[in-house]
């Protein structure tokens, strides 16, 4: 299992999900004080779509990691089986 390496990315990606973690608390918010659904739809789907960006950014370095290491070791299934595996859970 691999860690996001470069700092940037990870500092990105922390601010990301706090930044997701203050939707989701404002939504539980506009639930809690029943606004109109239409906003609380609209405010989850943008959730949604942040956390999606998030995923594919830590999928995209995963899978540079992975394609690294099965170009280093001449092709070990293992590795490519491992990627595949992580992209059919994360579409799921």
């Amino acid at each position: 299992m691999e860690a996001i390496k470069q700092s940037n990315n990870s500092d990105n990606i922390q601010k990301r999900l706090r930044r997701i973690e203050g939707q989701i608390k404002g939504i539980q918010k506009m639930v809690s004080e029943e606004k109109y659904c239409g906003d609380i739809l609209i405010q989850i789907a943008a959730a949604r779509a942040a956390l999606n960006k998030v995923g594919g950014m830590i999928l995209e370095s995963h899978m540079k990691d992975c394609l690294k290491k099965y170009l280093e070791n001449k092709g070990e299934d293992e590795v490519l089986d491992n990627l595949i595996d992580t992209m059919i859970k994360y579409t799921k």
